[in-house]
């Protein structure tokens, strides 16, 4: 702010809080000059939602000290570091091999960020949902079923027969056994069965990785399986 901005603002504090104000003119000078020497690169406002008011009446309706110039910088500068902290980089528009532009251009970026005259620029969130989804991407997908192709997929069978044996199954309709937890050798999802043994102290042992989920694990995926395909069912006639 200048003199100028610096002395309405002390016009407009005054008439909030009346403390503030200086009668006499050499008080009122030093008063001016001492706020300009410690608010000069405080703007009185800015496009994006700083206003140097709005902090000052903030002020006098909350405390019950009359309000002295850092009570306004300690704002601003909290307004500085929370847009830059909500700030990411975007790629300069220059030619990436001119390293000064290239660093040019991104501190004025940030500087403008931080003066309230641009926006934060935000990062781009990666999309999950199938808007973000490349059409060609999804059709190559489609086209091939997977992104490993089955010529790989059939050489890795031979080392991987717990996964093989579960994409054989999904492949022909079967229930996912591996999308539940096994009861019997306690296999968390996504695990394969472990042959579960009990000791002679009656505790459980089960270290080797079985190729085929167990029985009662079957079990379980089918019925959920069948529920899942019962409540579809019930909502596509609801």
């Amino acid at each position: 702010m200048d003199r100028r901005e610096i002395a309405a603002l002390l016009a407009y504090i005054g008439r909030l809080d009346p403390r503030t104000i200086r009668t006499d003119q050499g008080e009122a000078r030093d008063q001016l000059a001492q706020w300009h020497e410690l608010l000069d690169d405080v703007p009185m406002a800015t496009p994006h939602g700083w206003d140097v008011r709005v902090a000052a009446r903030q002020h006098i309706r909350t405390s019950p000290y009359p309000i002295l110039p850092a009570d306004l910088a300690r704002p601003w500068e909290n307004y500085r570091r929370d847009r830059l902290a909500r700030h990411s980089d975007p790629t300069p528009s220059v030619d990436p091999d001119d390293q000064a532009a290239w660093a040019a251009e991104l501190a004025g970026t940030r500087r403008a960020v931080a003066a309230g005259t641009a926006q934060p620029a935000q990062a781009r969130a990666i999309n999950s949902g199938r808007d973000g989804v490349d059409p060609k991407l999804e059709a190559r997908l489609k086209e091939i079923g997977s992104c490993i192709p089955p010529a790989v997929r059939a050489a890795l069978a031979p080392y991987r027969p717990a996964r093989a044996a579960r994409e054989a199954a999904i492949a022909q309709g079967l229930p996912d056994a591996l999308s539940v937890r096994c009861a019997w050798c306690l296999a968390q999802p996504g695990e394969p069965c472990r042959r579960r043994r009990i000791g002679l102290d009656d505790g459980a042992r089960g270290t080797a990785l079985c190729a085929t989920p167990h029985p009662s694990r079957l079990d379980l995926a089918a019925a959920q399986q069948a529920q899942r395909a019962e409540q579809d069912q019930q909502h596509a006639l609801a």
